[in-house]
């Protein structure tokens, strides 16, 4: 059997304190601490808790030579080693096919191994995030009264005598779209989106605009959104609730033919219940009739930025160049529309059939017409407040 370390793997020493009667009689405080290692893989979704041994073993393996298990030093635990075959931090040729697997497709993408860990350690899943995020404050206002005010919002680098005043900026044609531009945070539940709308935000925000053959087998898409080396690697995959003409369900749209390609059928229940679970519970945007994930195809960003200290930041780059672009389509058709990166990426992965290693679920977007009767604060333009030039 050859063995070897797996391809990307970090160690986190994380402290657990526990509540300790013992001390506390002993009038040293109430807590003791523990501290854990965790090991961090980029093929593993769940930390893996190591003794010092374990941690001291992993230490001896290399992760790019393949190592005759019967010529390893005596010295070393064959039962440690079967602990870490089986964690999956080290890697057999011919055990735990599975760990094999997911380790060598992470080696093949060419990830960066910050960058891989920070996506497939960040991912939620089966996450309330009013619940889970809101540490207990009911609203800003509790926030502020226990924490105080938060940072100012703006900052002064210079005198106010020192700075360099700038002429008006004179309205012109695009302004009232950039002004119309919110998040909408009600949305009609019973509202059909019409899909002549629908057709022109999918092309203009994610279609291919035309394409350019730079070499044998390399397309460039021209899209009206920049992004990271002209890839544009991101997907938009589709939750459909209320489109016109279109059944409730999971479509890929495609950015050449401009098609949806059918993934699954919703009843309209499940649909609601789908898109409350892809927002982690968030209410106020569950009832969009159009949702739109942002998953980046890893393969194709990395093939060009192979193991680049940049490349992850590009992706999410490209998730912001394209949700700005599908708001203000949004905002010329008359619609609030909204981001969120506080998503159930596991839940998302599962309905779509994508794996975190190659389809990094970024963000979900949505829009629709605005309820009659609003309950959740939004914060729009209102054209009559004074010019603040």
């Amino acid at each position: 059997m050859l063995v070897r370390r797996c391809a990307i793997v970090m160690i986190e020493p994380r402290e657990r304190l526990d509540f300790d009667l013992t001390v506390l009689f002993r009038g040293e405080g109430a807590f003791t601490t523990h501290i854990e290692w965790l090991a961090l893989a980029a093929h593993l979704d769940q930390p893996v808790v190591l003794s010092i041994a374990d941690l001291e073993l992993l230490g001896r393996f290399g992760e790019t030579l393949w190592i005759d298990r019967s010529r390893l030093p005596t010295d070393l635990s064959q039962t440690g080693i079967d602990t870490l075959l089986t964690a999956g931090l080290l890697i057999a040729d011919s055990i735990h096919p599975e760990h094999r697997h997911r380790d060598e497709r992470v080696r093949a993408t060419h990830w960066r191994a910050l960058s891989a860990l920070t996506h497939i350690h960040s991912r939620w899943h089966d996450i309330n995030a009013i619940r889970d995020s809101t540490a207990g404050y009911t609203d800003i206002r509790d926030m502020v009264a226990q924490l105080g005010p938060p940072p100012p919002e703006t900052i002064d680098r210079r005198p106010t005598d020192a700075r360099i005043t700038l002429p008006a900026a004179p309205s012109d044609r695009l302004d009232p779209i950039l002004h119309a531009r919110y998040t909408g945070r009600n949305y009609d539940s019973r509202a059909v989106l019409p899909l002549a709308t629908a057709s022109r935000l999918l092309q203009r925000s994610f279609g291919a605009q035309w394409t350019r053959e730079l070499a044998p087998g390399a397309v460039a898409l021209k899209k009206t959104s920049p992004s990271g080396g002209s890839l544009h690697p991101t997907e938009a995959y589709l939750l459909v609730q209320r489109v016109e003409g279109i059944a409730p369900g999971l479509y890929h749209y495609h950015p050449i033919d401009h098609a949806l390609e059918p993934l699954a059928t919703l009843t309209d229940t499940a649909a609601r219940t789908t898109a409350l679970r892809f927002v982690a519970d968030q209410h106020w945007f569950a009832d969009a009739p159009l949702m739109v994930v942002l998953a980046t195809r890893a393969q194709r960003n990395f093939w060009k930025y192979r193991n680049h200290p940049k490349a992850y930041r590009a992706v999410l780059l490209d998730a912001g160049h394209l949700s700005q672009t599908f708001y203000l389509l949004a905002a010329e058709a008359g619609l609030p529309a909204f981001i969120t990166a506080a998503i159930n990426e596991v839940e998302i992965e599962q309905a779509f059939g994508l794996d975190p290693i190659d389809d990094l679920v970024v963000a979900v977007l949505g829009c629709g017409p605005a309820a009659e009767h609003p309950e959740t604060v939004e914060f729009r333009h209102i054209p009559h407040l004074p010019d603040p030039h």
